[in-house]
């Protein structure tokens, strides 16, 4: 069966923003539904991951410098769809195989099974789909791409949740945060009050939900140039605040990965790391707030 990729999502929340050297595709399938999100550095960046939770799904984890992410539903399955991403990328580059030429492309997924009945997932169509559909400065909210059909909460406390969005400015320093929640935990607002998902402790004795049900995908992208040390340190920071608002996170059913990107354009002496950290986890609580509601 061959599934035509939706590409247009003019009626969608979004968050726009001004951001050289990213561009962002999403393609999703309506009969899944199910979908991916890409991130694309037409200039090669620097990269850091952060890999936590129980059950992760993900390529190119070796990479420290990143041409395009692609985040995806589908469960393992759904990793095709970097191979897409890296597929049409190959044929923007007029299929050089130079080694300075070879797309490098990084792919997380999440298990998005649970809240529909079908077994399509992101191929590598549909990443090929999201690349064609590449555009700088928009970003759509809630359940869009790889959000499709995600949820926070588990069990009956389950409800759909998506992907969110925020942008920070300090300086010349610029910060992006995404996030793509499918989360064992809630969400939580900066008020301490559950405002997605509904709580639904493990009844004593068993296990309320299978393993790799859930997983919660990141990515902060900063214009700052910052050395592979200082990447996987903004990184953890970031994800780890990331608690703040998913509660719990990193649970033994989630697959948590996370991204830190920095495409190095400007230097910024007055702003050190670990505050550049707070900036981007500030904007990762937002972007999770972001993430639910049509």
């Amino acid at each position: 069966m061959r599934l035509p990729p939706r590409t247009d999502f003019a009626e969608a929340r979004a968050l726009s923003f001004e951001f050289p050297g990213l561009e962002v595709g999403v393609a999703e399938y309506d009969e899944g539904p199910t979908g991916c999100t890409v991130f694309h550095f037409p200039k090669v960046a620097s990269l850091a991951i952060d890999v936590r939770g129980g059950s992760p799904g993900i390529n190119g984890q070796h990479l420290e410098v990143v041409n395009a992410i692609c985040f995806a539903g589908g469960s393992l399955y759904g990793l095709e769809a970097s191979t897409g991403v890296a597929a049409e990328l190959f044929k923007r580059r007029d299929y050089s195989t130079k080694w300075t030429d070879i797309a490098l492309v990084s792919g997380a997924i999440l298990f998005d099974f649970g809240a529909r009945q079908s077994a399509i997932y992101p191929d590598k169509d549909l990443g090929r789909a999201a690349v064609r559909a590449m555009r700088p400065g928009w970003f759509p909210l809630g359940p869009r791409g790889a959000g499709r059909s995600a949820t926070a909460g588990h069990g009956e406390g389950a409800e759909l949740a998506g992907q969110g969005g925020a942008y920070r400015e300090r300086g010349p320093t610029k910060v992006l945060a995404f996030v793509v929640v499918n989360a064992y935990g809630v969400i939580v607002d900066r008020a301490g009050r559950t405002v997605r998902g509904k709580p639904s402790p493990p009844v004593l004795g068993r296990v309320a939900r299978g393993p790799a049900q859930n997983t919660t995908l990141s990515l902060v992208v900063t214009n700052q140039r910052l050395d592979q040390l200082q990447l996987r340190s903004i990184g953890r920071q970031v994800h780890a605040s990331m608690a703040r608002g998913i509660q719990p996170f990193h649970a033994r059913w989630d697959g948590d990965v996370s991204y830190m990107v920095s495409t190095q354009d400007v230097a910024n002496a007055d702003l050190d790391e670990v505050t550049l950290g707070e900036i981007a986890s500030d904007a990762m609580w937002d972007a999770i707030l972001a993430s639910y509601g049509t």
